[in-house]
């Protein structure tokens, strides 16, 4: 859980992005140029995105960094990590819920294997099932697997690999060949996997609901699941995700040219500091 793994900020290297100040602003342009950072700027900043959010960023500065610059670093710092594991986690969620919907409607014989006789759904299961149905019906659509699935959320494809789908079903052990026919023999293990996807799903939840990531411990090896799992699911998920993911450049630039952000000397706002 995060609680376990979120106790301080992981350090990072200081150094320059490749990009420069100006690389993380739409179409490549410093979107802060014209803004004058200083304390009275912190205070409406802060108090837009609430003192409870940016009090989670705050820790001891250094001589040359403020309190307040330094939480609007790491509030930045954290939001570009999150944007650049969106991708990623976008391949994994998408790609885990096709490949589970293809094993179990052939497992099942039918599409809509989640109605089957056969396939026991936890009672949780089922409701998110229900839900996603009405849902469907709200928009005023027909209901059909292809719909079905989609509306169903990540949690529900990860508590597929709980034991009750060992034990009540045919879907694992014998499942996770399907599934993931990319993965080695060796680590056929639904305990271990069902760990990994947890991890993942975790780290999808505060990135989707903008919490707080750049403190975990365990960040760069919890994107390195992500990796993983889509190079189990199908190696061209793993390749356009690689092309697309800017986390390892992001965490090796670390906070300074955030700080550099904040430091800037645009005028134009008037919040003298």
């Amino acid at each position: 859980m995060a609680a376990e793994t979120a106790q301080e900020e992981t350090p990072a290297p200081v150094t320059v992005a490749k990009g420069g100040r100006g690389s993380s602003g739409a179409n490549g342009k410093n979107s802060t140029q014209n803004l004058q950072f200083g304390t009275a700027f912190f205070k409406e900043f802060q108090k837009a995105v609430s003192p409870e959010r940016m009090a989670a960023y705050t820790g001891e500065a250094g001589e040359a960094v403020t309190p307040e610059c330094l939480a609007m670093a790491r509030y930045l710092l954290n939001m570009a990590l999150c944007e650049s594991l969106y991708a990623p986690l976008h391949f994994c969620e998408i790609g885990l819920r096709n490949a589970i919907h293809l094993e179990l409607s052939s497992q099942n014989q039918r599409q809509d294997w989640y109605d089957s006789p056969h396939f026991a759904l936890t009672p949780w299961a089922q409701t998110e099932v229900t839900r996603a149905k009405q849902k469907i019906m709200e928009d005023k659509k027909s209901v059909t697997p292809d719909r079905v699935i989609s509306k169903l959320n990540f949690g529900f494809w990860t508590s597929l690999f709980e034991s009750h789908y060992e034990q009540r079903t045919d879907f694992l052990p014998t499942g996770i060949k399907g599934v993931f026919p990319y993965m080695p023999k060796k680590l056929h293990r639904r305990k271990e996997r069902k760990a990994d996807l947890e991890k993942i799903r975790q780290l999808r939840n505060n990135v989707f609901h903008h919490e707080r990531i750049i403190h975990w411990k365990d960040l760069d090896s919890r994107h390195q699941q992500i990796h993983d799992v889509l190079g189990w699911l199908n190696p061209s998920l793993r390749h356009m995700a690689q092309a697309v993911d800017r986390f390892t450049d992001l965490r090796s630039a670390g906070l300074k040219p955030w700080i550099n952000i904040v430091q800037g000397d645009g005028r134009g706002v008037g919040y003298g500091g």
